[in-house]
């Protein structure tokens, strides 16, 4: 994240939620999308999530009916059992198993103190409670589509990966779509579809695309100088996120990581990782978490914790001197909505996302 190679470096706009502020919004600009740049956390989400789908209309997306399929994608350290997959291309673990540091289970026991219970697996059969934290993680290397699927796939002979390109716009004939164009070593090229196309450019760049070739709401191509091919109002609409926040803390003890976070100690790390991928270098670190319900009548979590035996910034920096450690507590299902907006015809200028931070009783 915030490399100009890896990261597409957007910012989000202004948000009056946050006094004003501008969000950094990391997306991956590498093979495997932001999977191949994100924290790594593996969360299906609660079942009931899935069920209220299902509940207000969405046939055939109940969590019994993507079981299945979490399972047949997942390949999980412990093997396969009722709710977890054990020969899938996506390799799930708990990095290093809390056993590297104890401030891993203090958090787990703080949380059931407190008057929390417990969870054995949280992608299991009870996502309440505190527990160890999951990672899509393949002994020590990162479990990114990238690797878990393309890799796999990028020698079959129905397949052709073109790099270093930027996809311009789909070509449509009328309102069907028969290509794409895009751009590689400053010239402009197409390739036609014999059967369909499809866009997997994430939640920021499928409806740029899709604007920028004159599919989405009138009022946003006009303003934005693109010819309206086909007005569809919900392209770039519905934005959703969960935002964080996190509490650092002073640790009585010298035992956490930021200990690590000299360049001696971090070359030992990378030594290590090069040679066994095992170690602090075969982790993201967050191996502990939990899911609450934050007060009485709500039906099941509505928050999340990630916890971290360090005290830093995401640019991997201390945050403070000495020894820290800090808590994330993210909103599961916020209400709050956005957009992703084109302000030109340039498919090389940045999308403005939207990201409305509203109040919320938690």
């Amino acid at each position: 994240m915030g490399n100009k190679r890896t990261d597409w470096l957007l910012k989000t706009t202004e948000q009056d939620g946050l006094n004003g502020r501008s969000l950094n919004y990391p997306r991956g600009k590498v093979m495997g999308g932001s999977s191949s740049i994100n924290g790594m956390v593996y969360v299906r989400g609660h079942a009931r999530d899935y069920d209220q789908w299902e509940e207000q209309g969405v046939s055939g997306w109940s969590y019994k009916d993507c079981l299945p399929y979490f399972k047949r994608s997942e390949s999980w350290q412990g093997g396969e059992d009722d709710y977890r997959g054990g020969n899938g291309p996506v390799a799930t673990c708990g990095g290093n198993n809390m056993k590297l540091n104890p401030l891993y289970q203090a958090f787990i026991e703080a949380g059931f103190e407190a008057g929390y219970p417990k969870t054995d697996d949280y992608n299991g059969e009870q996502q309440e409670g505190f527990g160890a934290m999951h990672m899509t993680v393949n002994k020590g290397i990162r479990a990114s589509a990238s690797n878990a699927y393309i890799n796999q796939a990028k020698n079959r002979s129905n397949l052709t990966i073109i790099q270093g390109v930027l996809v311009q716009k789909v070509l449509l004939k009328g309102k069907t779509a028969i290509g794409v164009e895009y751009k590689i070593n400053n010239q402009i090229k197409t390739i036609n579809a014999n059967k369909e196309v499809i866009l997997s450019a994430g939640s920021v760049g499928s409806p740029q695309l899709l604007q920028l070739s004159g599919i989405g709401p009138a009022d946003v191509l006009k303003s934005a100088g693109v010819e309206l091919q086909h007005e569809l109002p919900g392209v770039g609409e519905n934005l959703q996120d969960h935002l964080e926040v996190y509490f650092q803390y002073h640790c009585k003890k010298p035992i956490t990581l930021n200990s690590k976070l000299n360049y001696f100690s971090m070359a030992l790390i990378g030594v290590r990782w090069l040679l066994f991928k095992s170690g602090l270098g075969a982790t993201n670190h967050f191996e502990s978490c939990g899911f609450i319900r934050s007060r009485k009548g709500i039906e099941w979590p509505n928050i999340q914790y990630h916890f971290l035996p360090a005290a830093m910034r995401y640019d991997g920096k201390a945050s403070m001197d000495g020894h820290g450690y800090q808590v994330h507590a993210g909103v599961n299902s916020p209400t709050s909505r956005g957009s992703i907006k084109i302000n030109c015809p340039d498919p090389e200028a940045k999308p403005i996302p939207t990201l409305p931070v509203s109040p919320i009783t938690v």
